[in-house]
């Protein structure tokens, strides 16, 4: 048997404990993703080619987190559990009983941008392609939530970082897989898309970016993350609902590039005329 490197620093899940009421890292995790969203796009809006003024990244912040609590959520229900909705509707809202959904939570951001870019006056892209290099730093920390809280892990490896998660009742070694999204999905596409977006570009492409990278990214993992108990693989023994979800922003991302670059040659992505406050 491979000799592993690393055990599995066994956090509780539990940051704080005041009687009754528990706070969770992971919903810390969710806070300093926020945090770090507002922060750095009040750094963006500082800039003459962003379509937004600093008062207003707050606002924007507000209605995206909305978004992504809620739309996360509503995916995971619907698109990992749905059975179990149905056998019991009011588990929709036990939302402290976990599941969230990555592909729910961007739905509901989209919708958020859309609705907060109509009250000023803005074209979606021009607040998508502001958000999307924001975004990394909450799915980094999420991922680190997800490995305090020993949930999420990969699949059974002989891998020297392989690590024994204690509520696996396999009590097997395991992919660290939660690491290896924080690196890809957190630090790797932050990198990429702080670094393309520093200077004005051509509409739809920092978003294209965004979709095609996490995408890629996304299926990647899956194919050492452990599916779902309740889902399995969909098809020829691999093939994951994460996969399947994450296919059609790869698509998307790479129309959206190409998109941004034939049509919107020259122009910014941001207007430099920033949106008056509503």
């Amino acid at each position: 048997m491979t000799e592993r490197w690393f055990d599995y620093p066994n956090i509780d899940p539990v940051a704080i404990s005041l009687g009754p009421l528990q706070i969770h890292w992971y919903g810390i995790m969710y806070l300093i993703g926020f945090g770090a969203a507002w922060w750095l796009g009040k750094y963006r809006a500082r800039k003459s080619y962003t379509p937004l003024q600093e008062l207003q990244v707050a606002d924007l912040v507000f209605w995206c987190a909305l978004g992504v609590v809620i739309g996360g959520r509503l995916g995971y229900v619907f698109f990992y559990n749905f059975e179990k909705f149905l056998e019991d509707p009011i588990w929709l809202f036990k939302v402290w009983t976990g599941g969230m959904s990555f592909h729910g939570g961007l739905i509901g951001v989209i919708v958020a941008m859309w609705l907060y870019g109509r009250s000023l006056g803005l074209k979606f892209f021009q607040i998508a392609d502001f958000v999307a290099p924001l975004v990394p730093i909450g799915l980094g920390t999420g991922r680190l939530g997800n490995f305090i809280g020993g949930e999420l892990w990969g699949k059974v490896t002989d891998v020297p970082w392989a690590m024994i998660f204690p509520r696996d009742p396999l009590a097997a070694a395991r992919h660290p897989s939660q690491l290896y999204q924080f690196a890809l999905e957190g630090v790797a596409l932050f990198c990429i898309l702080w670094f393309f977006s520093r200077k004005p570009r051509p509409r739809m492409m920092v978003s294209g970016l965004f979709l095609l990278c996490y995408g890629i990214f996304r299926i990647l993992v899956e194919f050492v993350r452990e599916p779902d108990a309740h889902i399995g693989y969909l098809a020829w023994g691999w093939l994951t609902e994460g996969q399947l979800l994450s296919m059609p922003m790869v698509i998307i991302g790479l129309l959206f590039i190409g998109w941004g670059w034939k049509f919107h040659q020259g122009e910014q992505v941001q207007s430099t005329a920033k949106a008056s406050k509503s």
